[in-house]
């Protein structure tokens, strides 16, 4: 769950904002007071701030200007100031939105989809059959979450049946996917690297024979 500081000191806001977004999913902390929340923005982690720029003992724009000395983490500046030179401090010291009071609550939502879109990795695509999860990226693979060494033709076998699992695949074409169109090998060694990756990953995938055919994956 993504955790938002929400530092504002009128009561009635801040329970309003920290209510919907509860109802959008997020982990809110409310503070009240500017050193309370620029304490607490510098010694837990949040995945976005919410910062009234008018708060009691420190504004909200400084509370940024302090946290980006040590911390990227986005922050949004609210206020109920619209002068150009208020928006232009707030974003010179380091805030990536601005939002100005009244706000419509969505624009406030969408402007925090937004920033954590920026900030957030895309998730990585994975493959998975059975207890054997195939991860691209880093070309490993894990079985029953325990690690498990593959040779690179072995690797690139296991994601061509993944890919294909519940069809029927030739000998030829596993051959051509794994090893290429030009490849000298014959087809029989197919058959030794489906031994390969029996005693590997017997116990969690099943890679049935087809006979006279080739082969299928099988969770």
């Amino acid at each position: 769950m993504q955790r938002i500081l929400l530092v504002e000191d009128e009561a009635s806001i801040a329970r309003f904002i920290e209510l919907e977004l509860q109802h959008e999913g997020f982990d809110v902390t409310v503070l009240h007071d500017g050193r309370e929340g620029l304490e607490a923005a510098l010694t837990e982690p949040f995945d976005v701030l919410l910062l009234d720029v008018m708060l009691p003992q420190l504004s909200g724009t400084e509370i940024c200007r302090r946290v980006r000395k040590q911390s990227d983490v986005p922050i949004i500046l609210v206020t109920a100031r619209d002068a150009v030179t208020d928006r232009v401090s707030g974003l010179d010291a380091g805030a990536d939105d601005y939002i100005v009071k009244p706000f419509a609550i969505e624009e406030l939502l969408a402007r925090i989809r937004t920033i954590l879109r920026r900030v957030t990795p895309p998730t990585e695509t994975t493959y998975e059959v059975g207890e054997v999860v195939v991860y691209p990226k880093q070309r490993a693979v894990t079985a029953a979450q325990q690690a498990v060494e593959l040779t690179k033709t072995e690797y690139d076998l296991l994601v061509y049946l993944i890919e294909h699992r519940n069809q029927v695949c030739s000998r030829d074409q596993i051959l051509t996917a794994v090893w290429g169109f030009d490849s000298e090998v014959e087809t029989n060694v197919v058959d030794v690297y489906i031994r390969h990756l029996r005693a590997k990953l017997g116990n969690y995938l099943t890679i049935d024979t087809v006979r006279g055919v080739g082969y299928v994956m099988r969770a």
